[in-house]
């Protein structure tokens, strides 16, 4: 087989990339100033202070981000990244407690494939909830997915560079106060096509409900 020179950007993503720093995702937040308390005031009257609104801690579930490139079936892999070492490689993180991502990759005959499997914790689900809306937002014209997570979404996209077609699927999923960020696309750099839309958005789903089940069973 010839060997054929990949596109830039499909290069480019084989080159290590420093993961973000996440200190913009902690939500920002303080307490409510108490009122002064009345000197006459009775002993019994302190009672109903102690009721606190619910922490930040108790309205999380999940601790820490799992390992990424256990979450998602050998079998799952091999069919999705024909080629692929089932292992994975984890990505360097600047804190594996809060973001940890896994990558496949592999090109067999002209066929090429890459997959993400990317898990975020936050400090809250409320910061988790605006993290996803933004991320939304952002990537306009998918749709929803039932029955995985808190909330999940889909969305295909479709590029092309020197005459070389790519499309990528990203398929986003909260649970609780975690992010479970699916990326997969591919090429064909024989015919200089891509895969189809519904074999790329499929694909994406079934890692996306694979990892979330692993994000549920480490928590």
């Amino acid at each position: 087989m010839p060997s054929l020179p990949l596109p830039l950007a499909l290069i480019a993503r084989l080159t290590p990339v420093a993961v973000l720093a996440t200190a913009g995702w902690a939500l920002s937040s303080g307490p409510e100033s108490d009122a002064t308390a009345r000197p006459e005031a009775s002993p019994s009257a302190a009672g109903p202070s102690a009721s606190a609104p619910a922490t930040e801690a108790e309205s999380k579930a999940y601790g820490a981000a799992p390992a990424p490139c256990a979450a998602v079936a050998a079998k799952t892999v091999a069919s999705l990244v024909p080629g692929a070492k089932p292992a994975g490689k984890e990505i360097p993180s600047t804190d594996t407690a809060v973001r940890r991502t896994c990558s496949w990759n592999a090109l067999k005959g002209y066929d090429y494939r890459w997959l993400d499997v990317s898990f975020e914790v936050l400090k809250s689900e409320e910061a988790a909830k605006k993290s996803y809306t933004d991320r939304v937002t952002d990537r306009s014209g998918g749709g929803a997915v039932p029955g995985v997570g808190d909330a999940g979404y889909s969305v295909v996209n479709l590029t092309t560079e020197d005459g070389q077609q790519t499309r990528e699927g990203t398929v986003l999923v909260r649970a609780s106060n975690a992010l479970v960020v699916i990326t997969f696309n591919g090429s064909d750099f024989e015919t200089k096509k891509a895969p189809s839309t519904d074999e790329i958005n499929k694909g994406a789903i079934r890692a996306a409900k694979e990892a979330v089940a692993a994000l549920t069973a480490d928590g």
